[in-house]
């Protein structure tokens, strides 16, 4: 599996999105994708499948040490107290003594900034958190929260319909990686007539092409799938690369869409 770095921090570019994955389907799915290769996985507290996420993990055949295990605290457990909990509790769920990446899920005004941030140091500082980063964050509380913590990610809503070029360009002068939440629009880029014909002339999909795209520009992507044959499709986009002129007709797209709502906390 091909990396994401900046300076020193590293991700798998592709990872297994789990959101709206439960019970077996999701045990399935994720031992299933790190049986393909897969070695990056996010989940969230408010997903409500970490045990099924540790089943499946210690039922692979991968180590624990080859997997990045991205977790997202609740907004409901920013307090200080509840997010060294709550993590703890994420920890036994997971079976496994860390995550490499712990999130804040998205902004919250009723708890200040700073006191999620100084229990995400303690956590780090505890190895329960190898890494520590925020998603659905815009630039000006990314820089505030780098005041206290070593940001290693924003997680966002990224595709080719929703511009996020002013985080991009901020992520390359702070040194912290996109990762891309929704990076196929929830399906729309396979109707796409400009996509479609990129794809066609690639002998690609239009997904493929779209994940590529964002693997150009240094961006990670978690698409969520619960179809096997999508799994492998997602991670087959490494033996080809988009023209430049390609890359712009993909990027010119853009129509300030955005399909999650928490996503427009992302906009200063």
């Amino acid at each position: 599996m091909e990396e994401i770095t900046i300076k020193k921090n590293k991700v798998p570019a592709i990872g297994l999105g789990t959101w709206l994955l439960s019970g077996d389907e999701c045990v399935k799915c994720v031992e299933h994708a790190l049986g393909l290769g897969y070695r990056h996985i996010d989940t969230a507290q408010i997903y409500e499948n970490e045990k099924q996420i540790g089943k499946a993990i210690k039922k692979s055949s991968v180590s624990r040490g080859e997997i990045f295990l991205v977790d997202k605290i609740s907004t409901s457990n920013f307090s200080y107290d509840d997010a060294i909990k709550s993590t703890e509790e994420s920890l036994d769920n997971f079976q496994t003594d860390y995550v490499d990446l712990l999130l804040m899920h998205w902004p919250n005004n009723s708890v200040p900034l700073e006191e999620t941030l100084d229990a995400m140091n303690e956590l780090k500082e505890s190895g329960k958190a190898k890494n520590i980063g925020l998603s659905n964050f815009p630039p000006s509380l990314m820089l505030k929260a780098a005041e206290k913590i070593k940001i290693f990610c924003n997680q966002i809503e990224y595709h080719p319909y929703l511009s996020q070029d002013t985080l991009i360009r901020q992520s390359k002068r702070m040194k912290y990686i996109i990762t891309a939440y929704c990076p196929i629009a929830k399906g729309r880029v396979l109707k796409d007539g400009n996509i479609r014909e990129i794809a066609d002339r690639y002998e690609k999909s239009p997904v493929q092409i779209t994940l590529r795209w964002l693997f150009q520009q240094g961006v990670a992507t978690i698409p969520k799938s619960a179809d096997f044959d999508h799994m492998k499709e997602n991670i087959e986009i490494f033996d080809f690369e988009l023209s430049r002129d390609d890359m712009k007709i993909i990027s010119s797209l853009e129509m300030d869409l955005h399909l999650d709502p928490v996503s427009y906390l992302a906009s200063d």
